[in-house]
């Protein structure tokens, strides 16, 4: 079964609810660029939020990025997510190697350390709307769960997790975010407070066989669960030769022929998948012809 985010609602469309697994895309990522298992941890959880938030918005241009700068080893983290499923991203530091935490637990918290979490959709207007909050632990889903109700004012419900193998290979990744549209029943969310309190970590739920569907059914089933759709979800990049050259080819007839002067070949790597163009003397005084 490959990764895939669906969306649900329920309580007569008073909650909406989100629900992915994203085992293969973490695996990707880590293997894309070679992730210590807390980076991997970290990276992993902000890519299953990002193919969940990017499933929210509707349009085929729109784009989600999040951002976290953290004082810790990671130093930040970059995820961009569209509509359809695609989520890309990377960290700053890859190879961070802390001791496990108090519950002998990867220590992501540590390894971002406090700082600030931006949440940027461009959606084709003039600007794109930007939110900003500091993080409240580091553990990502809490931070996610802080910035709705403080930037956004949506009541949410945010859980993340990773589960790495003895092999540091991903064994399990998936998340929900569970969100009160205005003017829900204090009825519904006394109900809903109380049955968060008692649900399992997600990887626990993943290790154990169930979906993303049985996730929700487990969290929301007795609210009266309706599945919208599914959306399959991957790790993808739309980096390429020709993207590569077009910003090569804006840096301008002087940045270019600084590159041909140094007489060596110049190398670009693509952040997100860390995928290498390199170009010769040759082919950068092509580019050069196509300068104005």
């Amino acid at each position: 079964m490959g990764d895939y985010v669906i969306r649900a609602t329920a309580a007569d469309n008073s909650i909406r609810a989100f629900a992915a697994t994203t085992r293969e895309t973490v695996e990707y990522a880590r293997k894309c660029h070679n992730t210590s298992p807390v980076a991997t941890a970290a990276l992993g959880r902000l890519l299953t939020a990002g193919c969940m938030m990017g499933s929210m918005m509707k349009g085929e241009k729109d784009l989600l990025t999040l951002q976290i700068k953290g004082e810790g080893a990671i130093g930040g983290i970059t995820v961009t997510a569209d509509s359809a499923g695609s989520v890309k991203g990377y960290v700053d530091e890859p190879i961070v190697l802390l001791p496990a935490n108090a519950a002998g637990k990867l220590d992501v918290s540590g390894a971002i350390g406090p700082g600030k979490l931006t949440v940027i959709r461009d959606i084709g207007m003039k600007e794109p709307y930007i939110g900003q909050t500091d993080l409240v632990s580091g553990e990502i889903a809490e931070d996610l769960t802080y910035y709705y109700a403080a930037s956004e004012q949506v009541p949410s419900s945010v859980a993340l997790g990773v589960l790495m193998s003895m092999e540091n290979t991903v064994k399990q990744a998936g998340g929900f975010i569970i969100q009160l549209m205005p003017d829900t029943d204090d009825s519904v969310i006394d109900g809903l407070e109380e049955r968060l309190h008692s649900v399992r970590p997600v990887t626990t739920m993943l290790e154990q066989g169930m979906t993303p569907e049985d996730i929700l059914g487990e969290v929301l089933g007795h609210f009266g669960l309706n599945i919208m759709d599914r959306t399959p979800a991957a790790f993808r990049c739309n980096c390429s030769r020709e993207r590569v050259e077009k910003a090569l080819v804006s840096v301008g007839r002087s940045g270019l022929e600084s590159m041909i002067n140094d007489g060596e070949p110049i190398e670009m790597n693509c952040h997100f998948c860390n995928t290498s163009y390199k170009y010769d003397i040759d082919e950068l005084r092509e580019l050069l012809q196509s300068c104005k």
